[in-house]
């Protein structure tokens, strides 16, 4: 799966599944202060990951991910190391 790809399923559910603005989403939107995701929301980020991407997320993997972009490069390691 390319980087295109993946950002474009991430926008998707971000925008359906959490509901955040479209006009929110850019690559170095911060995921808390700018899209304002919340803990809850992290939740759903992890059942959503899994059920596209098909790995489940790692929360220590997540410490240091603080921004869309980082997010997206979090789950290209993670489908291209498949």
């Amino acid at each position: 799966m390319d980087r295109k790809e993946i950002e474009e399923k991430v926008k998707t559910f971000l925008i359906e599944d959490l509901e955040i603005d479209e006009d929110k989403i850019s690559p170095d939107a911060k995921l808390k202060e700018d899209m304002g995701i919340e803990s809850l929301d992290f939740v759903d980020i992890v059942v959503m990951v899994e059920k596209i991407f098909g790995f489940k997320i790692q929360p220590e993997e997540m410490a240091g991910v603080t921004t869309l972009s980082q997010f997206c490069d979090y789950i290209e390691s993670k489908v291209n190391k498949k």
